[in-house]
């Protein structure tokens, strides 16, 4: 079964993020009270860029097996730490594709957008943890392990123990890519 670990949120741009009983997601902004909630970008970088651009990255999504992963290479990581807004567990983020819905508690609805690139202020955390969240495929292809971003399509509240449902979208399906 598919569920929520932990749900975090912060009003500031930093890295790590307060862990909380309950956060609101609200449609077409993400967090409310987050610092990155929005209809256009709200991460720095990205605002500098071009800061009309809509927010495809409202909500960040950590899989907790990351942080067991993370452990056995001697890294502690808890939930919020590396900047997510919702922990889970039992659902394999990284492969689903782009516009996999995922359903949270009775009423929110996420939409899937692109996987998180990992950055620098990882490092600031644990020396090395940046590195620790890449890896390479067969092929050689660079794999981003740090979680994946998401938009809100139907506000809701998103709680600890909360069973999250998956809708796929249709074939043909596309990866997700760094947003």
């Amino acid at each position: 079964m598919s569920k929520v670990v932990a749900v975090s949120l912060l009003s500031r741009h930093r890295l790590s993020k307060d862990n909380a009983l309950c956060i609101r997601l609200l449609k077409g902004l993400g967090v409310e009270g987050d610092a990155h909630c929005g209809e256009t970008v709200k991460h720095r970088s990205r605002v500098r860029k071009d800061p009309a651009a809509p927010n495809l990255r409202q909500v960040h999504l950590i899989h907790a097996e990351l942080f067991d992963e993370l452990a056995a290479r001697g890294f502690s990581v808890g939930s919020g730490q590396m900047g997510e807004n919702i922990t889970t567990q039992g659902i394999d983020l990284l492969a689903m594709p782009v516009g996999t819905k995922l359903c949270i508690g009775e009423d929110a609805m996420l939409e899937l957008t692109g996987l998180r690139n990992p950055c620098s202020q990882l490092d600031g955390l644990h020396k090395g943890l940046m590195a620790a969240t890449l890896d390479r495929d067969g092929e050689g292809g660079l794999i981003r392990k740090a979680g994946v971003m998401a938009i809100v399509l139907n506000s809701g509240d998103a709680r600890p123990g909360d069973v999250i449902e998956v809708e796929f979208p249709p074939h043909p399906h596309k990866a997700l890519a760094p947003v």
